[in-house]
């Protein structure tokens, strides 16, 4: 019974072992235990080596608690001492809060008048910092609105310095808005690239470059080309601005680059016609082929015209004139009687009025149509702007500005159109008419002849009495 008790402690004590093993590295050198009392030796080892660093851990930390202490002590102390500075501290800002009032009544009494002039100083500063952002002048002095900014956000009063920098920046703006002056400068193209060029500026009006127009940029401080240049006629006078040495023609923006930057929005004449859509189109197409045909038929008539006036001239029948065609017909007839030659002659003149007013009819019909296809483009763009304004309200007036274009141009082109068919047709009635006139009047004077040639004399028929 003894020996089973035993096995079973030695079995206890090997399993603690190799707990013990597991937990913590053998010691160097430490050999492997082979029986039980080697084991014990090996366990009473360890446990006198976790005593004594139980105690070294024990005592770094009754170190560490002194220490904190230590250091919890002074904090509190600093605390006592900041506490103690701010009740100070307080104490004269109240009484620097006090204080604040008196000493400014007391400035303001002695500034006297100063006051009211630096405060003058300081919304010059500021209108004047305005006006040179956007002056044309500030693209060869670059810089000038930094100074003037600061001036004008300063709550000190400025002293004579800054007085005289003010004064010199305003004097210097008036002098050179009397000058045509040349300087290099940057320029931005309309594509976007930077270049230096030699920009010529006629005072605070305009500035050019390579033969066009520039105009100053705010936001980046620089010269751009205009996207889109002013008329020819005011082109053709930069060129020899940027060469003259003398006084010499050119055409500026009175408003300082106002109306010149609004040519950017301004619509070109594509585009107006653009605007017009598709009923705008069939305005000008039906427009041109009307115009196109008045000046055919009114060469056609001239030809014709001046055909007959040389016909009435000469007794000979030319049959490349209509009058001398129906001279022909006559010279053919001119035995038959009377009714039947007027019926001869009569046809020949309805075969010669068909070509000479043909065309009239289309042309009338085109001057009536024209103007209705405005109205209706004008319908048209109406119904566009009141679906916008459906759409959108009328918050925005751009929003509705498409409708109105197609309304406004469709009528222009119509009336366009319809002005000048209706001249035409004017015109190439009259012609006509003037023309059928000549011939009924030849032929009428044709029948009288042959009327007269076929009647007896008074003497003829006393013979024929007797």
């Amino acid at each position: 019974m003894r020996v089973h008790v035993f096995c079973r402690l030695a079995c206890l004590a090997l399993c603690l072992a190799a707990v013990a093993a597991g937990a913590e590295p053998a010691a160097p050198g430490a050999e492997q235990a082979t029986s039980l009392d080697q084991l014990l030796d090996q366990v009473r080892s360890a446990n006198e080596r976790e005593s004594v660093e139980n105690q070294r851990r024990v005592e770094e930390f009754r170190r560490d608690r002194a220490q904190q202490e230590e250091l919890l002590a002074k904090a509190k102390a600093t605390l006592a001492a900041e506490e103690a500075r701010s009740e100070e501290i307080k104490v004269v800002y109240d009484e620097n809060e006090k204080r604040i009032p008196e000493l400014t009544a007391k400035l303001k009494d002695r500034e006297g008048t100063l006051g009211e002039m630096f405060g003058v100083v300081r919304q010059i500063a500021g209108d004047t910092r305005g006006q040179l952002a956007s002056s044309l002048i500030s693209s060869q002095f670059p810089g000038r609105e930094a100074f003037l900014e600061e001036l004008s956000e300063s709550r000190t009063n400025p002293v004579m310095e800054q007085i005289e920098q003010l004064w010199f920046v305003l004097q210097q703006e008036m002098t050179e808005q009397g000058k045509v002056v040349r300087y290099p400068a940057t320029v931005v193209s309309v594509q976007g690239g930077e270049a230096q060029a030699q920009v010529t500026r006629v005072g605070p009006f305009n500035a050019v470059s390579g033969g066009k127009y520039l105009q100053y940029v705010e936001e980046t401080g620089k010269l751009g080309v205009l996207a889109r240049q002013p008329e020819s006629r005011h082109i053709e006078t930069v060129a020899p601005l940027e060469s003259a040495t003398t006084v010499t023609g050119f055409a500026i923006d009175p408003a300082r680059g106002s109306i010149l930057s609004k040519l950017i929005e301004a619509p070109s004449f594509e585009e107006r016609i653009e605007q017009g859509g598709s009923v705008g189109y069939v305005i000008i197409v039906l427009g041109i082929f009307g115009v196109a045909l008045a000046l055919y038929r009114l060469a056609y008539l001239s030809i014709v015209g001046r055909r007959i006036r040389g016909q009435l001239s000469s007794s000979t029948a030319n049959l490349a004139s209509p009058l001398g065609r129906i001279l022909a017909v006559y010279e053919q007839h001119r035995r038959a009687d009377t009714e039947t030659l007027e019926l001869k002659l009569d046809e020949a003149i309805m075969k010669e009025i068909a070509p000479l007013e043909r065309g009239e009819s289309m042309i009338k019909v085109l001057s009536v149509l024209t103007p209705l296809l405005g109205l209706l483009g004008t319908v048209v763009g109406m119904i566009q702007t009141f679906q916008a304004i459906t759409l959108f309200g009328t918050g925005d007036p751009k929003m509705m500005a498409s409708g109105i274009s197609t309304a406004l141009v469709t009528t222009v082109l119509g009336l366009v159109a319809a002005i000048p068919l209706t001249l035409f047709h004017s015109v190439v009635s009259s012609s006509s008419a003037s023309l059928v006139q000549i011939l009924e009047e030849q032929s009428a004077g044709m029948m009288a002849e042959h009327a007269e040639a076929a009647t007896p004399g008074p003497e003829l028929r006393r013979v024929a009495a007797g």
